[in-house]
């Protein structure tokens, strides 16, 4: 078991894909904090190797992501499933990553950077940790952002509490950032920026970059 400094609700990892109970748990969620670790930032190259995921009642699943898989068939209904809001932060990497390592195609999306970049305008600091340390109240240990995912068969306590701490306070981030955005009148720009988000990391994915520049 993970050495968290508070433990979640619920904890467990999967090899290869969830499993029914924790797909359909899922699945009848409103909404679902997703993030995911991989070898490196180049997407091709860097392999997908976990994915954590967390519900509304703080029951988190990682799901470690085996060399030379290409398919998670209950991960990919999941983050297909038109009934449940995705919400990461930094959407356009994870986005792009599952549809490399996986195919899966993830709607519908909610960006918690994108979001504190629109809200949260009085700050340049747009970043996971400081995100969840204003709105939340927790200040994220990432000591372990840096580290080898590829031996997902041996990843450390450390590594698997990191990993699923970064999911786990997502959605209430998400909901304060929700009331910022509709206060200051930028909750429909926002809702356009998500919308976006899987097109801007299928221009990631092939390379392209700065299209949009003269």
């Amino acid at each position: 078991m993970a050495d968290f400094s508070q433990a979640p609700a619920s904890f467990v990892v999967f090899d290869g894909d969830l499993d029914s109970d924790w797909a359909n748990r899922y699945l009848r969620a409103s909404a679902i904090a997703v993030d995911t670790e991989a070898m490196g930032l180049i997407h091709g190259r860097d392999r997908l190797c976990l994915v954590q995921i967390c519900d509304p009642a703080d029951n988190v699943a990682c799901v470690r992501i085996g060399l030379g898989q290409t398919s998670a068939p209950r991960l990919q209904k999941l983050m297909e499933a038109p009934s449940v809001e995705k919400v990461f932060h930094f959407a356009r990497f994870d986005v792009a990553a599952l549809a490399s390592g996986l195919g899966i195609y993830v709607l519908p999306i909610f960006c918690t950077k994108v979001a504190s970049r629109l809200a949260r305008t009085y700050s340049p600091r747009h970043g996971l940790k400081e995100v969840v340390m204003e709105l939340v109240g927790v200040e994220l240990d990432k000591q372990a952002q840096s580290s080898d995912w590829g031996r997902v068969e041996e990843l450390s306590d450390v590594q698997l509490a990191y990993a699923a701490n970064d999911a786990r306070y997502l959605l209430p981030a998400r909901q304060r950032l929700e009331m910022m955005l509709r206060r200051e009148g930028r909750w429909e720009i926002a809702q356009r920026c998500f919308s976006c988000i899987p097109v801007i990391a299928e221009l990631d994915r092939l390379r392209f970059t700065q299209i949009f520049e003269h």
